[in-house]
């Protein structure tokens, strides 16, 4: 054996050296005994092959896992290892891998051989003489220890149950907006008693091991081998217990059903102590105790093993969480939706790439490449953990709607929408941030790329210290105009006693300044993000200057329109829905901009009229409105009786259904007119804004009415022909031709 170690020392330094190797003369005689045996020839190639292969990996990647001299040995001419294609490393680790399998399986099959057909030159080759009665006896010391350790563990485990199940019962109680704060609690202080009773158990472990090892002669390192792999592998079950608690519901971190939870759990727990228990404790001891080749084929069988057992899980739930994850894409929108729906379509090709990466890694290079896997793993599912949790605990906390108090709700009527608005849209953006990040935080942990070293760059510092500033500009910009546009509406919107003017002015005013504070914010949020990018915004601001001034000067009317338009507005001239006449057009106001007025006539016609072509405003609905109504009577008939009818006209008009609409009693003007043929009396009746056209209307027919009963004539236009007369006093004759060509003769006002 001093022969084998000397060439192992020699193979595992002959690229460093070019130096032959030297040895005594009678190890060289000893070296040619071994190989002139095929089976012990065989597994010491096996074991050169390990030792160089061994030496030639430094990282995890298929470049290392491939020695390079093969490599640059399968290249075409005049390339090096690492000018090679992606696809020959590729292939080249490929074979390596199937050869390092073969090599091992062929290793196992010498072995058994060996142990089963007593080849005595094979069996010196392979391992030293194994005692049956060493064998059991260690397997029996280590059977005490592993039953009193589970014992201690399945008895402390049993005592807390009755805790869990109340701390169960307390998460799913209470209000659902802090559900997830009182789980996330409930399952901290749960994952502290399993941590506790795992450390108690390992502990009793580890008080009965030393008493095996002085009574009965039990080998420490064994008993030492499954302690450490009970603790690693039974923590590693307490956090899958955080995440797929199937006994407890309230203990389980992600919402899925009590029976997907159990199976997930049972799966995922047996996978664990597969391989944690196999490798951890079978593989060391197979390699100390029986043959490095041994336990090398152990391992690979117990992986193997568990990627036969995950592929055909994963292969058969495959539609079941397909299903799961559409029904929850369909209930989202966004990103979101769309990554679920894609990961619902190819989640079972990437667990299955993933079960066959860590199989690979495995077996090529199980010193490094395992633990590798196994810190990247745990690291990106806690990535993912804390992103769910954050994500959905806002969620939760915001609730799906934001009940503001009444009394807020009626000085800011649109404060509670406006916050139902933001604050989703604000949830969404953060969590496509934490999605983000996860990503990230993943990719380094797979050490994709150094993100530590990135962020000491002065370029990734700048791009992490941009990012932060824009959220906060974002969130600030956000704020402000909840505040500013809540501030506003609590200023100007109209309360329960205002009256229908105020109301309208309440509302022209919102929309005006709504616009600028929008506007304003909007442009310096802008300004500022660019500035946090890297844009300067220098040569911004001048050219918005020079562009203003151009626009002064090109558009005189548009500087015009919006400098009245704020004067009109500051003035209080009109509102919406009042009845205005601008210009030429008149009509109620629908409309009032900051740059033009749109009115609606009574013919239904939409004016959309310039505030500079508006040199006066007439607002026929400010305060109250006077109906002035010039009834004529005829010459004959008497003033005063006129006058009383119109004010009994009047009282029937305070008793119908216009009497809440006069605001004082009639004005009776006077006599304003002796007209061609009728004398003009005027009446002013006052009322509120925007009635007295009804009013009018109605008082109208009232005055008819009461004329027609009382016998006074309202004169209409007619005209009195007048023949003269003589100095006698005797009027000339009147020779009128009628139709039919009669003629008439009239005298002194008789038919002859």
């Amino acid at each position: 054996m001093a022969v084998v170690l000397m060439l192992f020392t020699a193979a595992a330094h002959a690229e460093a050296s070019a130096q032959p190797v030297v040895g005594q003369p009678g190890e060289y005689a000893e070296l040619a005994d071994l190989l002139e045996n095929d089976a012990s020839r065989k597994v010491l190639i096996d074991q050169l092959r390990g030792v160089h292969a061994s030496s030639q990996t430094e990282s995890l990647g298929l470049e290392s896992e491939v020695p390079a001299a093969e490599i640059a040995a399968q290249a075409p001419s005049g390339q090096t290892a690492g000018q090679v294609s992606m696809a020959r490393r590729m292939a080249a680790a490929t074979g390596n891998l199937a050869g390092d399998m073969g090599r091992q399986f062929a290793a196992l099959g010498v072995l058994v051989s060996g142990w089963f057909g007593g080849d005595a030159v094979a069996s010196e080759a392979t391992a030293a003489p194994v005692e049956m009665k060493t064998v059991i006896a260690a397997l029996l010391n280590l059977v005490i220890l592993v039953a009193v350790t589970f014992v201690v563990f399945w008895v402390l485990r049993a005592v807390v149950g009755s805790v869990f199940a109340r701390l169960s019962v307390w998460a799913r109680a209470g209000s659902e907006k802090v559900a997830i704060l009182r789980t996330m609690v409930a399952v901290a202080v749960a994952a502290l008693l399993d941590i506790i009773v795992v450390a108690l158990a390992y502990l009793a472990g580890t008080f009965v091991a030393p008493l095996l090892t002085e009574q009965l002669g039990a080998d420490a390192t064994r008993l030492a081998l499954f302690l450490n792999a009970f603790l690693l592998v039974e923590l590693a079950k307490a956090g899958l217990r955080m995440f797929f608690s199937s006994r407890y519901e309230g203990l389980r971190l992600l919402p899925v059903a009590a029976e997907q939870a159990r199976f997930c759990n049972r799966f995922l727990a047996r996978e664990a102590g597969l391989i944690g228990y196999g490798l951890l404790v079978l593989v060391p001891v197979l390699n100390f105790n029986v043959s490095p080749s041994l336990g090398s084929a152990a391992g690979t069988v117990i992986m193997l093993v568990a990627l036969v057992y995950a592929a055909a899980v994963i292969w058969r739930k495959r539609l079941v969480l397909r299903e799961a994850l559409t029904h929850r894409a369909n209930t989202g929108s966004g990103p979101i939706r769309l990554l679920l729906l894609v990961l619902a379509r190819t989640w079972h090709w990437l667990a299955l790439a993933y079960a066959l990466l860590v199989f690979t890694v495995t077996v090529l290079n199980p010193e490094t490449a395992l633990p590798f896997v196994a810190l990247a793993t745990l690291e990106t599912l806690i990535y993912v953990g804390l992103g769910l949790l954050v994500s959905v605990a806002l969620g939760q906390m915001i609730g799906k709607e934001i009940q503001l108090p009444e009394r807020l709700n009626a000085s800011m009527p649109r404060l509670q929408a406006r916050v139902n608005t933001y604050v989703p849209t604000g949830l969404k953006i953060i969590r496509g941030l934490i999605l983000a990040l996860v990503v990230v935080l993943s990719l380094d942990a797979w050490e994709l790329y150094d993100l530590a070293a990135w962020y000491a760059t002065t370029a990734g510092a700048q791009t992490v210290s941009a990012l932060i500033d824009i959220l906060l500009i974002l969130a600030l910009a956000a704020a402000v105009w909840i505040a500013l546009a809540s501030l506003v509406e609590h200023k100007f919107s109209p309360g329960e006693t205002s009256t229908p003017a105020q109301a309208a002015r309440g509302e022209t005013l919102l929309g005006l300044f709504h616009t600028s504070l929008a506007i304003t914010i909007i442009i310096m949020t802008v300004m500022i993000v660019l500035s946090e990018v890297g844009v300067d915004i220098g040569p911004l601001i001048a050219g918005a200057g020079v562009l203003g001034l151009a626009i002064g000067f090109g558009a005189q009317k548009l500087v015009q329109d919006v400098i009245t338009g704020v004067f009109i507005q500051l003035e209080n001239a009109m509102n919406t829905g009042d009845f205005v006449g601008v210009g030429a057009n008149s009509g109620t106001v629908e409309r009032v901009g900051i740059r033009s007025v749109a009115l609606r006539d009574l013919y239904g016609t939409y004016h959309i009229v310039p505030f500079s072509s508006v040199d006066a405003v007439s607002n026929y609905t400010r305060e109250y409105g006077n109906h002035v109504g010039e009834y004529g009577i005829g010459y004959r008939e008497s003033i005063d009786d006129a006058i009383v009818q119109l004010e009994a006209a009047f009282e029937a008009l305070k008793e119908g259904e216009h009497k809440d609409n006069i605001l004082a009693p009639m004005t009776v003007a006077g006599v304003t007119a002796l007209a061609d043929s009728s004398v003009n009396i005027r009446v002013v009746i006052k009322t509120t804004p925007g009635n007295q056209w009804a009013v009018g209307r109605a008082f109208n027919r009232l005055v008819k009415i009461y004329f027609d009963k009382a016998g006074i004539e309202i004169p209409f236009p007619h005209t009195t022909l007048y023949f003269g007369e003589d100095r006698d006093g005797n009027a000339p004759a009147g020779n009128i031709r009628l139709a039919d060509d009669r003629v008439v003769s009239t005298q002194n006002g008789s038919n002859g």
